[in-house]
């Protein structure tokens, strides 16, 4: 009897869908886990990128070095592993050792030494030190550089320092005056001289349009050369002081020695910056992730994409998606309003949802081809014959660039946005629609007014599952206006300052680049991980901000739908 009670009440416990709900609460608490340990594992992989690591000084036992083999390194342990002997296919390894230990040293001095890395196997080290007396310097090109400072010239002349302090002042002034000079150099380019070769090809496309039109005339000849003649004298202003200061950029460097007594010269204008890890402490170290994380979010890339900052990465991210939010919610609205509100429910229509859902699933490169045929080349082409004739053979529109990239996502998420606003125009009680008619409103005015409002959390919803997917997209971009390095944002001081149709970089894009085509694999890994780590955060971000207006919806019509 015991055990047909027992029996009884297992089968009423599963009856009422008590087992259903645990296993659905510890499949969520799982994906959740596996959500927060895979975010964990690229926040950890990719912060430690600028983390300032000590430098240490290697020197290698002579009797398991070839001759001529430099005998000394000094750099950044990059990471180290235990392989056996078997792996290393080396006579030399000593007797009875079964297991090495193997370090990855970023020795850095590219120029110098050809490359940035460099595999120690732990019984060829005769001793590992941290002086204090070594930098590292961050270059422009080629890499960081290791060594201690020798002596800085000016003009070719040494400066005199009583000691290694006033060395290290006589380094920060004028790396700091180099600085100030390099970035007053970038402003003249990026800013007034920039502004003038945009000034300057508009002219010229002004007089080709003449030409075509038949209406250059004397008049307007001489008015297009005087303004030219204007810039052109600005422009050799401009020249003048951009040379000047390179050459006031060019008079101070830095001699320095690496840790096999080497010494190379290094100008202060290829300096980004320094510092001596092996003296600080946990405030400094603290303070110099926080200045490099800072880098990475603010400055463009150098290097092939394996140095510097990731900024117009994310402009371009964040300013597609929002574009490409304003184009797919007007026409997924639309298309959800007709098709639960006026659509005659039918076969017709029955066949369009079917479309609709199956959009869903088709690949996004798919899309891509779409876009860069119908888009760039059909629309694109014909809105260059029509409106940019005086460019031609040059193509405005006619070519991959912000505005087909925005319109290609659209349309890639579009179904999704369609589904959501569909279910959240079915929930609507028709009540609210009866008593506006009875108001006297019209259908179009019970649309605008009252189901649509009423709809809005449900159109926020489509819209945060379509920035979801659109933020992380990759191959239909490659198609449409993504490249690995754009030389200006789409959006600056010219007029109609945003240029929808300029090529720009993409955070997704950035990680295939860094992580596949990178010449320095080892130093573009953690890289991967930060950029990859970054486009996360903009994602959550710009769900974040969605979630948030949604939540507000919801709750100022929350009265009307009870």
């Amino acid at each position: 009897m015991k055990s047909v009670g027992k029996f009884r009440s297992l089968t009423q416990w599963v009856a009422k869908g008590t087992p259903w709900v645990w296993i659905n609460a510890g499949a969520v608490a799982i994906s959740v886990l596996m959500v927060l340990g895979l975010v964990g594992l690229i926040a950890a992989r990719g912060l430690v990128y600028f983390w300032p690591n000590d430098i240490v000084e290697v020197k290698l036992n002579s009797e398991y070095t070839s001759e001529g083999e430099i005998k000394q390194w000094a750099g950044n342990i990059w990471s180290q592993e235990v392989v056996p002997v078997s792996r290393l296919n080396n006579a030399d390894v000593p007797e009875g050792t079964t297991e090495v230990t193997r370090y990855l040293i970023k020795t850095g001095n590219r120029g110098m030494d050809g490359f940035d890395f460099r595999w120690i196997n732990d019984f060829q080290i005769e001793s590992m030190e941290y002086p204090a007396s070594y930098l590292q310097i961050e270059r422009r090109e080629w890499g960081n550089f290791y060594g201690t400072p020798v002596r800085v010239l000016e003009n070719g002349t040494q400066v005199e320092t009583a000691n290694e302090a006033a060395l290290l002042d006589a380094f920060e002034q004028r790396l700091d005056r180099a600085l100030d000079l390099y970035h007053e150099v970038k402003d003249i380019e990026q800013g007034d001289i920039g502004k003038i070769n945009y000034q300057l090809e508009k002219l010229r496309l002004k007089q080709r349009k003449y030409e075509l039109d038949d209406e250059l005339t004397e008049e307007n000849l001489a008015e297009i050369d005087a303004t030219k003649a204007a810039l052109n004298d600005e422009y050799q202003v401009l020249q003048q002081k951009r040379q000047q200061l390179y050459d006031e950029l060019s008079r101070d460097t830095m001699v320095m020695m690496t840790a096999d007594g080497r010494e190379k010269e290094i100008p202060f204008s290829q300096i980004v910056g320094f510092i001596a890890p092996n003296t600080f402490n946990t405030l400094d170290q603290l303070a110099v992730f926080a200045h490099n994380f800072w880098n990475f979010l603010s400055e463009e890339p150098r290097e092939a994409n394996t140095e510097g900052g990731v900024f117009p990465a994310i402009f371009g991210t964040v300013v597609m998606v929002l574009l490409m939010s304003l184009l797919v919610t007007p026409f997924g609205v639309i298309a959800a309003v007709y098709l639960r509100e006026y659509a005659k429910q039918g076969i017709v229509t029955r066949t369009v949802r079917i479309a609709v859902n199956n959009l869903a699933g088709v690949p996004s490169i798919v899309y891509g081809v779409f876009g860069l045929g119908f888009f760039v080349y059909f629309l694109g082409g014909s809105i260059d014959e029509l409106f940019y004739p005086e460019a031609a053979p040059a193509p405005v529109f006619g070519t991959p660039g912000l505005m087909w990239a925005s319109l290609t996502l659209a349309l890639l998420t579009v179904p999704v946005v369609i589904v959501a606003t569909e279910e959240g125009l079915s929930r609507i009680p028709r009540s609210l629609r009866e008593g506006s008619y009875a108001l006297g409103a019209t259908k179009f005015e019970t649309m605008i007014k009252v189901i649509i409002p009423m709809a809005s959390p449900a159109i926020m919803t489509g819209m945060i599952l379509a920035v979801a997917r659109a933020a992380g997209e990759v191959a239909p971009l490659m198609l449409v206006g993504v490249v690995k390095l754009a030389p200006t944002l789409p959006l600056d001081g010219n007029a109609p300052f945003l240029h929808l149709d300029r090529k720009f970089m993409h955070l997704g894009f950035h990680i295939y680049d860094v992580g596949f085509q990178s010449p320095n694999v080892e130093a573009a890994r953690p890289l991967v991980y930060a950029t990859a780590g970054l486009l996360v955060a903009v994602i959550g971000f710009l769900n974040l901000a969605a979630v948030y207006i949604r939540n507000n919806l919801r709750e100022k019509y929350k009265a009307l739908e009870m």
